[in-house]
């Protein structure tokens, strides 16, 4: 029996990155011999055992064969004859097909992923990538988590993922995967490298068309040097993954935001009427399909109906912010404000040459909610019954408003 760790545990550790889940390969053992050597077996498609001491995952080495079409049409094989290239070879990238030694120390590289690695350079491992659609996804999302550090996707990966998307095969992934895919990829800090390796190899049509819609849609030059709808999107969702990090709430409120503009009528362009009304029906079809949260879906529908209004906060009146606060339910949820703004200065300064400029909304708008929010009825309308209660604390709201406001 031979133990090696497998995968981004290594990978990282090449990278000097911090290290999440250690997981390992055993070659040469039986699952008798794992539940003997005091092993819990959790694995049900094939053998996985957690370590008695450490709960970490053990699995057998194995190895996999095409039966069906889609994500889970393989059948697996593990068994002590399964080699450790064999179980190597079955991995996506050659930068997560590297093993270690844990007795000798030594690396097992059958693929070059270290050569790889230091070329910075994301490539499949063998034709048999094809098979498994799931990896398109995959593949865009490491680049999102990895592009940071200078990645790029070999030529020869591109291709087959282009291949892959033209093929029809990523409509049979299950919508709780690409969801899952996609809700790291906007924890990363570089989303744009996904939405951007998603688009160019055709994916991004076939998983979000809506998303894909909006490249190639201009915008007015005055308000967004980089013209582009879809480069917008790219930027925005870096920066709200620079203004919240790993916070994938606010990052599909970024990615939605401007879905409205797919649908502007040609000969309205560049200017974009209604853009934040007619986006969120291809909003809710998106949520639809993929199973978004309902949180992740109630909060993007805010951000897409009021992004404007928080953009010209400063032209409101006192009455009309508060009219705003109350139509994202901010006095029952005050969490809702807090993402309202983020991901409106995220849109702020999500365009060319505004990324390091203030964005006083975001200041503004929580001082005039800190001071609605701290009119209490009882101070108020003690002597009231009934809806003139609810009038004066309306009124006495607006007159706090205006107050923070005017100063």
């Amino acid at each position: 029996m031979q133990v090696f760790l497998v995968g981004g545990a290594v990978r990282d550790e090449l990278l000097g990155q911090p290290a999440g889940d250690r997981d390992y390969v055993v070659v040469g053992a039986t699952p008798a011999q794992m539940l003997a050597a005091g092993f819990t077996q959790v694995g049900r498609d094939f053998p996985v055992f957690l370590h008695p001491q450490t709960h970490e995952e053990y699995a057998l080495a194995r190895t996999e064969r095409k039966t069906g079409s889609g994500h889970l049409g393989f059948v697996v094989h593990a068994a002590a004859d399964v080699t450790l290239a064999e179980d190597l070879e079955r991995r996506d990238f050659t930068i997560n097909a590297i093993a270690r030694d844990l007795e000798s120390g030594a690396l097992i590289d059958p693929f070059n992923g270290v050569a790889d690695l230091n070329a910075r350079l994301l490539r499949h491992v063998g034709p048999a990538f094809v098979e498994d659609p799931l990896r398109v996804l995959r593949a865009a999302r490491f680049l999102a988590r990895l592009a940071p550090l200078g990645f790029r996707l070999a030529d020869e990966t591109r291709q087959l993922m282009q291949h892959m998307s033209a093929s029809g095969e990523l409509a049979s992934l299950p919508a709780e995967r690409i969801w899952q895919e996609m809700a790291k990829a906007l924890r990363s800090s570089k989303p744009s490298a996904f939405l951007r390796c998603l688009h160019e190899c055709g994916a991004l049509a076939a998983l979000l068309p809506e998303v894909d819609a909006l490249y190639g849609v201009p915008q007015r030059a005055e308000y967004h040097p980089e013209i582009d709808t879809g480069l917008h999107i790219e930027m925005v969702c870096d920066m709200a993954a620079r203004l919240a990090p790993g916070d994938d709430l606010i990052g599909f409120a970024a990615l939605c935001h401007d879905l409205g503009k797919a649908l502007t009528p040609p000969e309205q362009l560049p200017r974009h009427l209604l853009h934040e009304q007619h986006g969120i029906a291809p909003l809710e079809k998106l949520g639809a399909r993929l199973k978004v949260p309902n949180e992740h879906l109630a909060v993007a529908k805010l951000v897409c109906r009021q992004h404007l209004n928080v953009h010209r906060i400063a032209e409101l009146k006192p009455a009309t912010v508060l009219k705003l606060i109350e139509s994202v339910d901010g006095f029952r949820k005050p969490e809702r404000i807090r993402q309202l703004v983020m991901v409106c200065e995220a849109d702020a300064r999500g365009r060319g040459g505004a990324a390091e400029k203030p964005y006083p909304q975001t200041g503004r708008l929580l001082r005039a909610f800190d001071a609605a929010r701290s009119v209490k009825a009882a101070d108020v309308a003690a002597h009231l019954r009934g809806p003139a209660v609810g009038e004066a604390l309306r009124r006495a709201r607006i007159r706090a408003i205006a107050a923070i406001l005017d100063t």
